[in-house]
């Protein structure tokens, strides 16, 4: 009696059978990881999450604890306690009604029940087991005898005569004892089987933690981009009507030209025709006392800046070229873009020849890092590099986006990223990538690789463009090393939470390398 109220209570209640590989949520009630699964997920789509038990309710999915005190117990339960009726054996004697089989007996190849167990013959060569529907599987194929041994040589069971035929000389083990062995390595295979789904588990939860957050910001970015495209199709439509008034302007303005030189042109006219007259008067006192004559003999008034304007009209109209309409108004439309995606510039970067080591060669502009192989005699600072051809720069990043672009093209030994103040300033530990406070992307002769915390993770293709963009998300707490060939290249993305203030880092082990300007891309 006791033994059912046990089973009883090691009863899942969803699938009403012994847990299998128990967890418990928050309220203490506990159920099949797989059943419990299955409801979670049903109950995701209607907007809330309960316990199929009690009933109290989860705002979010609830995490599932592993209730290995409880596991163990339904271990220690079926040990003790076999599913006889689910193994399908019945006892060979009880022929009126089946009865469920306790042990088999391989001597006399029979099945038995509690009840014909007590009066089976107890003699050496009855040998019993669990019980077995094929007695054929337990025997030997070649001399159709039980197998009673474990060969190690050959990893196969044998029967006694194997044991002094073909399997003569190799080492044998009972089965009992090699069973033990194997089920020891199975053991151990199944904590790293537990320990890895744990990690899965755990992956599960980091990565539904951060689908949630995308989630959150989705919202937020779906309504800014709404906002956006609207603004932009106005923008654009507004420029289009600019775009192709312009261009109708240009006729205009040649037409207006046209008018203008005809006036001129009559003017003229009339001028030539006065001076005609004064030319051919035979009386010498009406040509002296004519009062324009100066007027009308100045010929340059306003002809270069006709001829200019002549020239300009011949060449573009007299206008903007469409290109040029085009590409103002697309630029203020990305400076929009740029507003409502707080996009900034390029960092201007600047190394600090305070923190570099003495084996290294910063030019004037503070730009170019070089491998010296003459000491610089720096001071001795505590902020300096000791141990490593390494730099920091002057400016750090507390919040905000900001990328930069380093030419890494006169160098074939270099790592670029980014550290806290805090990082170490001597020792092996203090370079980049081979401590906790400092993230960085690293070339070796043809080889590229990331590491951080001294683990290094090659990458599966180089760089082609000869430069490295760094682009640094301090809020979302993330360093992303990109190439910027065309089309860009993603190499890798660190993801954490920032503690401290990053500065840029640079280390060049021969040639040099060059912080360079860069232009965001699109």
């Amino acid at each position: 009696m006791a033994s059912a109220d046990l089973r009883a209570e090691l009863e899942c209640s969803i699938c009403l059978n012994i847990y299998t590989d128990p967890v418990m949520l928050r309220c203490g009630h506990n159920f099949c990881r797989v059943c419990i699964d299955r409801v979670l997920d049903t109950q995701g789509g209607s907007g809330g999450y309960s316990c199929p038990e009690c009933r109290e309710q989860f705002p979010d999915q609830p995490a599932l604890h592993r209730n290995i005190t409880l596991r163990n117990i339904v271990e220690n339960f079926l040990s003790a306690q076999p599913d006889r009726e689910e193994s399908g054996v019945f006892c060979t004697y009880c022929v009126d009604s089946p009865v469920p089989a306790v042990r088999s007996c391989l001597h006399c190849e029979v099945s038995l029940c509690d009840k014909h167990l007590r009066v089976h013959k107890k003699s050496p060569e009855h040998i019993l087991c669990d019980p077995s529907l094929s007695m054929e599987s337990r025997k030997c194929s070649v001399h159709k005898k039980f197998l009673e041994y474990y060969c190690t040589e050959d990893d196969i069971c044998v029967c006694k005569f194997c044991v002094i035929g073909e399997h003569k000389g190799h080492e044998m083990e009972s089965l009992h004892e090699a069973s033990e062995k194997k089920k020891e390595i199975l053991r151990n295979v199944l904590q790293k089987l537990l320990t890895k789904r744990e990690e899965m588990e755990e992956r599960v939860q980091s990565l539904q933690e951060q689908r949630r957050k995308v989630e959150e910001e989705a919202a937020g970015d779906t309504e800014r981009v709404t906002v956006l495209f609207i603004d932009l199709r106005r923008r654009l439509e507004d420029l289009e009507k600019r775009v192709l008034r312009e261009i109708s302007r240009r006729a205009e303005r040649i037409s207006i030209s046209i008018q203008d030189l005809e006036i001129k042109k009559e003017e003229l006219s009339r001028k030539m025709c006065h001076i005609d007259e004064l030319c051919n008067m035979t009386d010498p006192l009406i040509v002296l006392q004519e009062s324009d004559t100066g007027d009308l003999c100045d010929t340059e008034d306003g002809d270069n800046e006709d001829r200019e304007r002549h020239e300009k009209l011949l060449h573009d109209g007299g206008g903007l070229d469409v290109a040029g309409v085009l590409h103002t108004g697309l630029s203020d439309i990305i400076t929009e873009v740029n507003v409502y995606f707080y996009i900034q510039g390029a960092a201007d970067i600047l190394l600090d020849g305070n923190t570099a080591g003495n084996y290294l060669h910063i030019s004037d502009d503070r730009k170019t890092l070089s491998r010296s192989y003459r000491n610089q005699n720096r001071p001795e600072t505590p902020e300096k590099f000791q141990y490593y051809p390494q730099v920091l720069s002057s400016q750090s990043f507390s919040s905000g986006r900001h990328y930069w672009e380093v030419d890494v093209g006169g160098s074939d030994d270099w790592r670029v990223g980014m550290c806290y103040p805090s990082i170490e300033m001597s020792g092996v530990q203090s370079g980049i990538g081979k401590n906790k406070k400092s993230w960085g992307l690293d070339r070796d002769g043809n080889q590229y690789s990331v590491v951080h915390d001294s683990n290094k993770t090659l990458l599966p293709t180089k760089i082609f463009s000869n430069r490295v963009r760094i682009d640094l998300d301090y809020e979302a707490g993330r360093i992303s090393f990109y190439d910027p060939c065309d089309p860009i290249r993603h190499l890798h993305t660190f993801t954490t939470t920032f503690t401290e203030p990053l500065h840029a880092v640079l280390w060049v082990y021969r040639g040099c390398i060059k912080i360079c300007e860069g232009k965001r891309d699109m």
